[in-house]
């Protein structure tokens, strides 16, 4: 039996409310950025989540590149449902303390969606 592998792929899909209102602003080089917060639940599994931790939900900064995806991150609202599709990143920049580094999701799109009520 022959099989295929499976081509390596960096897709991220989320389906959330944002956290807080998406943020603007124009870097050194000129780029302009819109960030946000997704809060996404963790499945559970007898009163705990599914990773053997007590944490309940997941909040996700996401980065919103291109035009398109800051037009429509602009648009969200605090406590709205949202689905995001784009890519892991892992960005690396200084600070006071010396080089460091973190993980975001930089989408290509995101739409407000409704949300059942908790």
């Amino acid at each position: 039996m022959t099989t295929t592998a499976a081509a390596p792929a960096n897709e991220v899909h989320l389906r959330g409310r944002v956290s807080g209102a998406p943020t603007q602003r124009e870097l050194p080089s000129g780029d302009v950025l819109v960030q946000l917060r997704v809060v996404v639940p963790r499945p559970q599994r007898r009163g705990r989540a599914a990773s053997g931790s007590a944490q309940r939900v997941d909040t996700i900064d996401v980065s919103c590149w291109t035009a398109r995806a800051r037009a429509a991150a602009l648009r969200l609202e605090d406590g709205g449902g949202v689905e995001v599709t784009g890519a892991l990143r892992r960005r690396f920049f200084r600070t006071g303390a010396g080089a460091a580094s973190r993980y975001d999701v930089e989408a290509t799109s995101l739409r407000a969606v409704p949300l059942p009520v908790p």
